[in-house]
Parts: C-alpha cells; structure tokens; sequence
C-alpha cells in the first residue's frame, strides 16, 4: 500500500529518541497526489475499515480504541467524521471528553476514562483522552488545585508517577483485548492560525471559535513541550502514539484509516463458524423456509 512506509515513519516506535521537532506538520511523506486520488484513497481505506468493523463485531473478541489528541484546529473532528464514516454507528463508540465534572474529580483521573473503554466487538473513538491530564493539566497547574490531592503527592515527580499508571493502564487493557492506537494531529501554528481566520471569515464556522483558543495559542511551546514528554513516555508496543502531519487534512486523515485497517487486520478476525447440530439445525430452517414458497398459478 502506498501509506505502508508512512505509517512506519510516524509511528513511535523508539521513543526515549523522540523529538517532536523533527516531524514537519506540512510534510506528507513523499506522496504527491492530485485531490481527487487522495478522495478516492480515503474512500478505500473507509470501505475496508467498514468491512473489518463488521468482522470485529461478529468475532466479539476484540476492541479497538482510537484516541485523538491535537492543538485546537488541528482536524480531530473532521478526521473522525471522514474516517469513520462507512462505520456501522451501532459498531461505534465516540467520546468527547471535556472539563471533568465534580463527581469525576472525586475520583482518579483514569476513572472516567475506564468507563467508557468500548466493550468487546466495538470501536471506541476517544476526542481529547486521559492524556488531558499531562497536557493541559501541565501547562495549567492551578487545575490540579480542583482535584483535591495529598499536597504529599504534589510534588515533581507527579508527571511521570501520571505517565506510569497510563502505561499501567494501557497495558491492563492490552492484555485484555483492546487494541489501541494514539494519534496525535500535528498542526503548525501557522496552519493553526490560518484555520483561526477562515472560522472568523464564515459565518458558518464561527461558532466553533472560542476566545479561550487565543490564550491557549500564547502557550503553544509550554504545549509543545507537554506534547513531546507524553509520546516519549507513553508510546508502547501495546499502544503506539503516530504523530500525523495535520496541515494537510487529506493526508492526515489517509494515514489514520490505513493506520487503523493495518492494525485491525493484524488481529485475524474470523466470522464464527457454524458447524456440526448448528449446521444441521440451519439446513432444516432453510427447509421450511423453501417449503413456504407461494405455488406458481397454472397458465
């Protein structure tokens, strides 16, 4: 497949060499293709995932989690919205995760997250994750503030004791059948820019501006920097992150389909097979069922 070498590219696979500076936003790994190539490629990749889907659901062994993480603009929306378009939406699962509420801050920061893991046959899609919590909750400290923890435990070490237990955790659901895969949309702040303006201009997009995107622009490099200590600690041969160059939507939202096909096929997913009395007992259904069949009227 054309995408094969690119995922192979983004995927973190030695991340303790990991620096995000050395992954364009604007590049699209050598592939040149007019836009219709790149629509007829999605469409593909949206047809195959659709049909994997299915036999996820059927074998009901497996589950597929899918998280999204960005800078504001940078696409996640859209990219779900396109990729998992040919998807049965009773086979999908789509969480939006948004400030946690009092009851969620009563807890851990992995329990809001647990319980909405998809259950086995399913695709869970998660927009923004627990990794919130070492991203924004790291370029704003004062938000540990609303989780009430032992000040004793507030200490330098609380990223990586956080970094740990989602290692902890991925694994936990690995081991248990959940197939993960992270991808993080890596827009320029130019591009972002750029996106900022067009929302602006048409009176279409301009609800989803919001003037807390500004402000958190101005902490584009304490982000950036979050961004690179979450991959580099957190992208494990049981749930890889890919950092997809997100300036160029098409190319962005080709390389997370061929990124979740490859891996769902992986899986060797099989339809059950109906065999021995199960057969027999179909055999006589379909009896009856031809038994039924109106008589032709004679001419």
């Amino acid at each position: 497949m054309p995408l094969t070498k690119s995922l192979r590219r983004l995927r973190i696979d030695k991340p303790d060499k990991f620096r995000l500076a050395d992954y364009d936003p604007a590049d699209t790994c050598g592939l040149d293709i007019e836009k219709a190539e790149a629509k007829a490629m999605l469409a593909n990749g949206v047809e195959r995932l659709a049909a994997l889907q299915e036999k996820l659901y059927a074998d009901n062994r497996w589950a597929v989690l899918a998280i999204f993480q960005a800078m504001d603009a940078a696409g996640k929306d859209g990219a779900i919205e396109q990729v998992m378009s040919g998807v049965n939406p009773q086979g999908c699962q789509v969480h939006s995760f948004k400030a946690p509420s009092h009851e969620e801050l009563d807890h851990d920061f992995l329990w809001r997250i647990a319980k909405a893991v998809p259950e086995r046959g399913r695709i869970g899609i998660f927009n923004r994750s627990h990794y919130e919590e070492v991203l924004v909750v790291r370029v704003h400290p004062e938000y540990l503030e609303r989780q009430r923890l032992p000040k004793s435990l507030v200490g330098k070490d609380l990223w990586d004791h956080r970094f740990k237990s989602i290692r902890t955790f991925e694994r936990h659901l690995a081991r248990n059948g959940v197939l993960i895969l992270k991808f993080f949309l890596h827009v320029s702040k130019e591009e972002q820019r750029q996106r900022f303006l067009a929302r602006l201009d048409e009176p279409a997009k301009r609800w989803k501006f919001e003037m807390g995107d500004v402000a958190e622009r101005k902490l584009w490099d304490k982000y950036m920097h979050a961004y690179e200590e979450a991959i580099r600690h957190t992208s494990v041969d049981e749930a890889p992150w890919y950092v997809v160059p997100a300036d160029n939507k098409w190319f962005a939202r080709l390389v997370i389909a061929e990124a979740m096909v490859d891996a769902i096929e992986n899986l060797n997913l099989e339809f059950p097979k109906v065999d021995g009395a199960a057969l027999k007992e179909l055999e006589r259904v379909r009896g009856a069922l031809m038994a039924e069949a109106p008589k032709k009227r004679g001419k």
